[in-house]
C-alpha cells in the first residue's frame, strides 16, 4: 500500500527491561487495512512489540502516528473481566470509550450479536468457557468501533471449534477494513488470516513480506536463514 495509507510507522526503536533488550532498533510501517502476523519464538518479542504499537512500553527511537483520531484497542491473550454480566462488562468499556449514553445499549446488543453471546447477555463474565471470554473479549473491542485492533495469541488456549470461530470473526473484521495486528505462534492461522508475515528473531525484524510469499519460501523472496529454520521447526536456541 502506498505511503499516504500509512496508521504508525516505528523508526529505529528499541525496548528495553533493565539489562534485557526486548527490542532492537525495529522498523515497521502499519497502513491501513493490513492484517500483520508477528510470529517468532518465544522470547522472539512479538508481544513487547504489540504493547509498543499500542503506546504501553517506553522505548528509544521514534513512533509516528498519521491518524491522531484513529482508535486502537488491544486484546490481550487472557483478558480480564469485571466482576459484573456479559452485557455490562460491554458497557463499562464503552463508558470508558466515552461512546454516548444513548449509544451504549444498542451497541452492546450488536456486539453480543456479533460475537453469538447474546444468549449469555446476564451471565457473569468470569463464568464463561475460554472460547467464550475470547468472544467476549472481541466483542468488546469490536463495540468501540476500533480502526486498529492488537491482538496477543487471540487462540492460544482455545479448543480447535473455538478457535474457529475466532478466527471467523477476525476475517470478518477484517473485510470490512479494520486494520489487525496479531501475535501468533499458529503458522497455519497466519497463512490463512494475514496479508503480511513479521518474523521476529530475538528482538529484532528479520522478514517483513506478504504473506504468500512468506510461505511460498521463492529462491529469492528471503534470505534470512533462521526464519527458513523457524519454519521448520529446527530453531535452536541461542544464548547470548
Amino acid at each position: 500500500m502506498s505511503s499516504n495509507a500509512a496508521l504508525l510507522r516505528l523508526t529505529d526503536v528499541s525496548v528495553q527491561f533493565g539489562p534485557v533488550r526486548a527490542l532492537r532498533r525495529v522498523g515497521l510501517e502499519l497502513n491501513r487495512g493490513d492484517f500483520i502476523a508477528l510470529i517468532g519464538a518465544n522470547g522472539s518479542g512479538k508481544t513487547t512489540l504489540l504493547r509498543l504499537l499500542h503506546g504501553l512500553v517506553a522505548f528509544d527511537g521514534t513512533r509516528d502516528v498519521f491518524d491522531a483520531a484513529a482508535t486502537q484497542v488491544m486484546v490481550f491473550q487472557r483478558p480480564f473481566m469485571l466482576r459484573l454480566s456479559v452485557v455490562n462488562n460491554l458497557h463499562v468499556a464503552l463508558w470508558l470509550a466515552r461512546v454516548p449514553r444513548a449509544e451504549r445499549a444498542s451497541r452492546a446488543v450488536q456486539a453480543l450479536q456479533r460475537v453469538g453471546l447474546t444468549a449469555l447477555r446476564d451471565r457473569p463474565a468470569r463464568a464463561l468457557s475460554g472460547g467464550e471470554l475470547q468472544r467476549l473479549a472481541l466483542a468488546r473491542a469490536w463495540a468501540v468501533r476500533p480502526q486498529i485492533l492488537f491482538l496477543d495469541e487471540p487462540t492460544a488456549s482455545l479448543d480447535p471449534s473455538a478457535k474457529k470461530e475466532v478466527e471467523a470473526l477476525l476475517a470478518s473484521f477484517a473485510a470490512e477494513g479494520m486494520t489487525l495486528v496479531m501475535s501468533t505462534h499458529n503458522l497455519g492461522q497466519a497463512k490463512r488470516l494475514a496479508t503480511r508475515v513479521v518474523y521476529l528473531d530475538q528482538g529484532a525484524i528479520r522478514v517483513d513480506l506478504p504473506t504468500d510469499r512468506f510461505f511460498s519460501r521463492v529462491a529469492g523472496a528471503s534470505s534470512d536463514e533462521r526464519a527458513d529454520l523457524f519454519l521448520k521447526g529446527e530453531l535452536t536456541w541461542t544464548l547470548e
